[in-house]
């Protein structure tokens, strides 16, 4: 079986990312080729919700079932996340990746209520800023970084937690699994 996922991508500098070859793609296959904070990366809508669709085809044991699946993933600086940290978890500093997610872990919902439709897993927000200082210091590319995040953001959303050390290793070795299932190792 094959999950069907779109993904919403954002990123909070509009219409400051220069755009690669904008008038030879569609809108949404344009690739962000660099930032006003001076980090280049190159990923492209399509390749975030490849990495998407395997990722989840991979977590399927842990999803309510659905018709398919749809999230929200903004790309965006230190400025805004801090803003975010500070309002939804009183942490007055900027981090690297935020989870918002729909579902209640602890509320399960019965499996027809979901199976005839898409289910909107949440929204994952990671700073680029930061993912680019954290992928200098692991001596890795930003590409990497920013999978690495959006695994754990998306782990989250499935209600993934580490409130120990257990529970910690367990979510980096699946995120692990998931970078290397898209030919990505860290």
């Amino acid at each position: 079986m094959t999950i069907q996922v779109e993904v919403s991508i954002q990123d909070c500098f509009g219409d400051k990312f220069e755009l690669e070859n904008s008038e030879n793609n569609s809108n949404k296959d344009n690739i962000i080729k660099s930032s006003p904070l001076g980090i280049d990366y190159q990923l492209n809508q399509t390749e975030w919700e490849h990495w998407f669709q395997i990722w989840l085809n991979h977590l399927h044991p842990y999803l309510p079932t659905a018709s398919s699946y749809e999230l929200s993933l903004r790309l965006t600086d230190n400025t805004e996340i801090e803003i975010l940290n500070t309002q939804y978890r009183s942490q007055n500093q900027p981090t690297d990746v935020l989870a918002f997610a729909t579902l209640e872990v602890d509320c399960p919902q019965p499996p027809e209520e979901f199976s005839a439709e898409s289910l909107y897993l949440g929204d994952i927000v990671i700073s680029v800023e930061t993912a680019y200082h954290q992928a200098q210091q692991q001596g890795h590319s930003l590409k990497i970084e920013l999978g690495w995040l959006a695994t754990h953001g998306l782990l989250h959303l499935l209600g993934w937690d580490h409130p120990d050390d257990q529970s910690l290793t367990e979510m980096l070795d699946q995120q692990r699994i998931l970078l290397e299932i898209v030919d990505l190792r860290v």
